[in-house]
């Protein structure tokens, strides 16, 4: 671990965890709901996409039976986030016993702090298990008609020493915007963890930037590999600084990027102005064909980062964001032979091919790369007032 990183984040690394990598909504959703039914004493979730429809449904089934048998159950929504969720969707886990929290509630007098939301993804389940992801509670990440067609999405499963970190991150959150405070037991410690670390960082808004902080840092000191996934890629100079150094000292920087299949096009045309530069200082640049790649993943060396946060300037500017890091060895193997079934379905941008691409392309990046340096102005003026 870089001597830099000690002493500037919200969390410490912590000793004593057992995490486990889980590809794509039809494996981590059965495992969240297996969870939710074990529960005996509370469930929390705090999430931005919380849109009725198949999934929903199992989830909704869930909390209400875990509520119908005495369980805690509390459920963080982002108000714009959870748009998408239909009256009686939300008048059935009421009336089930589940209380619902909707964090910074749209209002036009609110003006610029409506773009202020919460983008984490959490599920915790009585202190013993956590499930950490890029994914929301949406058909897009398990699609009931078309499964192959599905939002690709990774998740971890967390038990051990960091879930202290995760419980109180939520409950620091809803007591500021709850009625009554949220007072839960401590997590116990695994009686019985692997010997993985594991570290909590998260970016609030304007006043924190773990996240940010810590790749760059990882970035910078990456002996052999910096792989990174991301739905949405408008990164900072500073960040594409550092990938370009390393990619020039020899480090394998591998971008997995999405390619013709995304819910915003828009953005993906914005980041695509930075792939000349990048292209040039040996950074490899994969698109994803299949489907829409959605998860938000980094490997550097034998350390991962995986979570809500997406390497885009309006997330780090604007949201809450959460990820789990994780520093162990068998578990970086995992993630890179994920890295490499996901880069085998992927197209690679080359330099000389990307430099022939047609005008209306390059027009395409131009114009959008203008809106995104626009909103980071804005930004930037809503950051000093």
């Amino acid at each position: 671990m870089p001597a830099r990183e000690r002493g500037k984040y919200l969390f410490p690394w912590r000793d004593g965890n057992r995490f486990e990598l889980l590809v794509d909504g039809r494996q981590f959703f059965p495992r969240m709901l297996e969870a939710i039914e074990k529960a005996q004493r509370y469930v929390l979730l705090e999430i931005y996409l919380f849109e009725s429809g198949a999934v929903a449904t199992r989830f909704i089934d869930a909390f209400v039976c875990a509520a119908s048998h005495g369980v805690k159950v509390k459920l963080l929504l982002d108000d714009f986030g959870a748009l998408g969720l239909a009256p009686r969707d939300r008048e059935r886990l009421v009336q089930g016993g589940v209380e619902l929290l909707l964090y910074n509630p749209i209002h036009f007098s609110k003006h610029l702090r409506n773009m202020l939301r919460d983008h984490r993804k959490l599920l915790i389940v009585d202190g013993e298990v956590a499930f950490v992801s890029g994914a929301g509670i949406t058909d897009e990440f398990d699609l009931p008609e078309d499964p192959e067609q599905s939002w690709r999405e990774t998740a971890t499963r967390i038990r051990g020493s960091v879930l202290v970190d995760w419980q109180e991150m939520f409950v620091r959150l809803w007591n500021r915007h709850a009625p009554n405070p949220l007072e839960l037991p401590v997590p116990a410690p695994l009686a019985e963890a692997d010997d993985m670390r594991g570290r909590v960082t998260v970016t609030t808004a304007l006043a924190r930037q773990d996240i940010k902080r810590s790749l760059y840092n990882r970035v910078r000191h990456a002996k052999r590999r910096v792989w990174l996934a991301t739905a949405y890629f408008v990164p900072s100079r500073k960040v594409r600084r550092a990938l370009k150094q390393a990619a020039r000292r020899g480090v394998d920087v591998w971008l997995l990027l999405p390619g013709p299949y995304t819910d915003h096009p828009a953005i993906r045309h914005a980041g695509r102005r930075f792939y000349t530069g990048l292209l040039r200082a040996g950074v490899r640049i994969f698109e994803y064909q299949p489907r829409f790649l959605h998860a938000k993943t980094i490997l550097c060396d034998d350390w991962v980062s995986i979570g809500s946060s997406n390497l885009d300037r309006w997330n780090l500017r604007w949201n809450l964001e959460a990820n789990q890091e994780v520093e162990h060895a068998a578990f970086g193997e995992s993630v890179k032979i994920m890295f490499d079934e996901d880069f085998l379905n992927s197209i690679e941008c080359l330099y000389e091919t990307w430099r022939r691409r047609p005008w209306h392309a390059r027009l395409r990046e131009h114009l959008w790369g203008r809106v995104d340096m626009w909103l980071e102005s804005l930004g930037r003026r809503k950051g000093a007032q």
